[in-house]
């Protein structure tokens, strides 16, 4: 197993819910709004795609890794270790961002529903923005015809996510989003499924659209 791979993913993660917990905290606290707390996610992943995307592919989302995996573009083996290397470095970020914060503030840094929201309701909006956000990997970093501007697009469909059901649901977008600050803030709860099985639905959606029918025919789309 690529250890180089392994320590990209956990640096990945780690910055994502760090930036991320840090984000809201300050939104809280009337230093940031929304519109901040979106900006605060999409430039923290977009820098991270830049810096390891070379290295391990910049999944940093267990969902994007389980696209990569059922359309067969790593192993099963290489899934798990990124499963593992992904949901450690939300643990971690959310270890010390509870240190720094306190643990309240590592709850309320973790993904939830809105008053009025139902779980169906939310899972829907987690599944349509993480399609669109596989989809944007796919088009942008999966085929090498781009421009090569992947980490720019990629950043930016997770602020334009977050914008549209922040409110709603937290948009995580990713599994590794919810469960490490989940667990260490106290905040996993019932409809902890919500922000897994909707990234992963979304995902396996999009990656089955692209492999069977944009990229079909296409031998120099993907990898």
């Amino acid at each position: 197993m690529n250890t180089k791979a392994l320590v990209a993913e956990f640096i990945g993660v780690f910055a994502l819910c760090f930036v991320g917990i840090f984000a809201i905290a300050n939104a809280g606290a009337g230093a940031t709004n929304l519109t901040g707390v979106a900006l605060a996610h999409g430039l923290a992943i977009a820098v991270m795609v830049a810096a390891f995307a070379a290295v391990s592919g910049a999944h940093f989302n267990p969902a994007v890794s389980l696209a990569m995996l059922v359309t067969k573009r790593i192993t099963a083996s290489g899934f798990f270790g990124y499963l593992i290397a992904q949901i450690l470095g939300g643990a971690v970020a959310a270890l010390i961002a509870g240190i720094v914060l306190g643990t309240p503030a590592v709850a309320g840094g973790t993904p939830t529903i809105a008053d009025g929201v139902t779980a169906v309701n939310a899972l829907i909006a987690e599944i349509v923005c993480t399609f669109f956000l596989v989809a944007v990997i796919f088009g942008s970093a999966v085929d090498k015809r781009n421009s090569g501007q992947a980490p720019l697009y990629i950043g930016l469909v997770i602020i334009a996510g977050i914008l549209a059901i922040g409110p709603l649901s937290g948009a995580a977008l990713n599994p590794a989003r919810y469960i490490g600050p989940a667990i260490v803030g106290g905040a996993f709860g019932p409809n902890f499924w919500v922000w897994i099985l909707g990234p992963c639905i979304g995902a396996v959606i999009a990656a089955f659209l692209f492999d069977g029918v944009i990229f079909k025919n296409e031998p120099e789309a993907s990898e």
